[in-house]
């Protein structure tokens, strides 16, 4: 930026609130991330939204932020061409406590993927009440796991980022670490409506970001979130045990999986089509977890 440029920035800066915001979004935008992010083009209103709330121009900022976190975790990414072009679910392991493994595997679509993908994350119901971060993952294309929002952005050709554990595998204690658990069948019938291939993915790595050693459910409840971790580093370190350690993460994604059949079967024969998915990302984290050397 030249001496010139930098003064008028600067007199922006302290002339207007709104020049103040375009200054420091420009100052913060990754040039890879906008470039993926525009080779990702979708139908938007006069205000630069689509339909889901979803704005480019903020998600060229989010996404450059957390390419921060992708970095901080040094992902080693393989099989990323196993993700195809138009509809598709993308199903992983979910753990880690927080969303680390969430913003790794779509910063890693956005940025690994030929073409980009981005990625549409399905979040918890929950999210929306939490303040400042329901507008940041509405922004950057999170959308809430609704049935209806999931139909519509498949059939709008859209890569779809689903969490089958939920809560429920997010907040999985260390002595649970690597197994999955119960998968809803939710995603295998949007699938098969929308006859939209599934990838599994392993998230190796996110596990050991946060360390868990119990969940304080009743106090959770509270807070009207699904758990509350116990790190095990809490006596020892305090709040800063809720930072995440520099662990490497791996995702491995796999071969894409094709299933056929009505979308409102009888639920026996859904599940049976769910196991192979549970059993793929399954096989998928052991063989992760043998080839790995480190987890840092």
């Amino acid at each position: 930026m030249s001496t010139r440029t930098a003064l008028s920035s600067l007199r922006r800066l302290a002339t207007s609130p709104s020049s103040t915001l375009r200054v420091w979004s420009s100052l913060l935008r990754d040039n890879d991330v906008s470039r993926a992010i525009d080779d990702n083009p979708t139908a938007l209103n006069e205000m630069g939204y689509d339909a889901w709330g979803y704005h480019p121009e903020s998600a060229k900022v989010l996404y450059s932020l957390a390419r921060i976190i992708h970095a901080y975790f040094r992902p080693v990414v393989h099989g990323i061409e196993n993700v195809p072009s138009g509809r598709v679910l993308l199903v992983p392991n979910h753990s880690g406590q927080l969303p680390f493994d969430a913003m790794v595997v779509a910063t890693s679509c956005l940025l690994s993927a030929s073409p980009p993908r981005l990625v549409r994350s399905m979040v918890e119901r929950w999210t929306p009440t939490l303040p400042f971060i329901n507008e940041a993952f509405t922004r950057s294309g999170c959308v809430v796991g609704d049935p209806i929002n999931c139909r519509n952005l498949l059939e709008a050709e859209n890569a779809i980022l689903v969490f089958p554990e939920g809560a429920r595998g997010c907040g999985k204690t260390w002595q649970n670490r690597y197994k999955l658990t119960e998968f809803g069948r939710g995603f295998m019938r949007l699938a098969l409506e929308a006859k939209a291939p599934i990838v599994p993915i392993a998230v190796i790595g996110a596990e050991e970001a946060i360390a868990s050693i119990s969940n304080l459910k009743p106090i959770a409840r509270l807070f009207g979130a699904p758990y509350l971790p116990v790190p095990a580093l809490l006596p020892l370190l305090g709040p800063l045990a809720f930072l995440p350690m520099p662990v490497k993460m791996h995702i491995h994604f796999g071969e894409p999986l094709h299933f056929d059949g009505p979308f409102d079967d009888e639920d026996e024969i859904i599940e049976r089509k769910v196991q192979i998915v549970v059993d793929r990302v399954q096989d998928l984290i052991d063989k992760g977890l043998r080839a790995r050397k480190s987890i840092f």
